[in-house]
Order: structure tokens, then C-alpha cells, then sequence
């Protein structure tokens, strides 16, 4: 499962970053956290075999959000309110969009994969569109 420690990549100890590391961020990176792994504690009762995901983008500074290539300049990881998870071949995100309940009942959104190719964006917060799944 994924851990705070693996959402946060180490940036919530760096100096750097630390005026910007509320109690509000820290708030969203747990709740985040709880809610994907619920997620991905479904998708491995059915998918026991699967590789587990690792972090490719958790809680971004705005320094990091602004170096990241084709970021949204408002992106939701620098509240701490997305995540993107390792998926190569695309099977995490098939499963979700083949299990929209589940994106329900954990109460998470889901980038489409056409637009996240590799890895699999999920985000505690609707998109202004407020579809489950949405494009950027």
C-alpha cells in the first residue's frame, strides 16, 4: 500500500519546500492516501498477482509543479489532493474505468487514461466538470 512517506517523495523534509507544507496539505496528503488505498486494497483482492504501483507524483511545491512538464498551473498534487500511481501497461486504469463504483464508493476522480499514458492519476476533489472521469 501506499505509505505518507511515499505520497510526500521526501519533499515534507526538505527546507526548501517546509513554508509551504500546511496543516491543510498534510490534512489532504492523509486523506489521499486513505482513500486510494481503499482504492487499491479493491483493485488487489481481484488482481492479487499485480504489481504494486509506486508513487510518480504525490504532493508537489509549487517549484516542483511549475519544473513538472504539462503540470496544470492550479494541479491538485500541490494541495496534496492528487496522486499519480506507476501503471505501464495501463491495467489500474483500465480497471477503474471498468469499475466506476469503486471510484465511487472511495470517493475518487479519475484522469482519463488517453491523457496518462504510464501512469494512473487519481484525486480526492471533482474536476470542474465534475465527471468521474475527466480530461485535463
Amino acid at each position: 500500500m501506499i505509505t505518507l512517506d511515499d505520497f510526500f517523495m521526501d519533499r515534507d523534509k526538505d527546507p526548501r519546500f517546509a513554508p509551504e507544507l500546511s496543516h491543510e496539505i498534510v490534512g489532504n496528503a492523509v486523506e489521499t492516501v486513505r482513500r486510494v488505498n481503499r482504492l487499491l486494497a479493491r483493485y488487489f483482492s481481484e488482481h492479487p498477482g499485480a504489481e504494486r504501483p509506486r508513487v510518480t507524483s504525490g504532493w508537489r511545491p509549487k517549484a516542483v509543479n511549475a519544473a513538472t512538464v504539462n503540470a496544470a498551473p492550479r494541479s491538485r498534487h500541490m494541495t496534496a489532493e492528487a496522486i499519480d500511481l506507476s501503471d505501464p501497461e495501463g491495467e489500474l486504469d483500465a480497471w477503474c474505468l471498468n469499475n466506476l463504483d469503486q471510484l465511487i464508493e472511495c470517493a475518487l476522480w479519475l484522469e482519463h487514461p488517453a491523457a496518462t499514458k504510464s501512469w494512473c492519476h487519481l484525486q480526492i476533489v471533482p474536476p470542474r466538470s465534475g465527471a468521474r472521469v475527466f480530461f485535463p
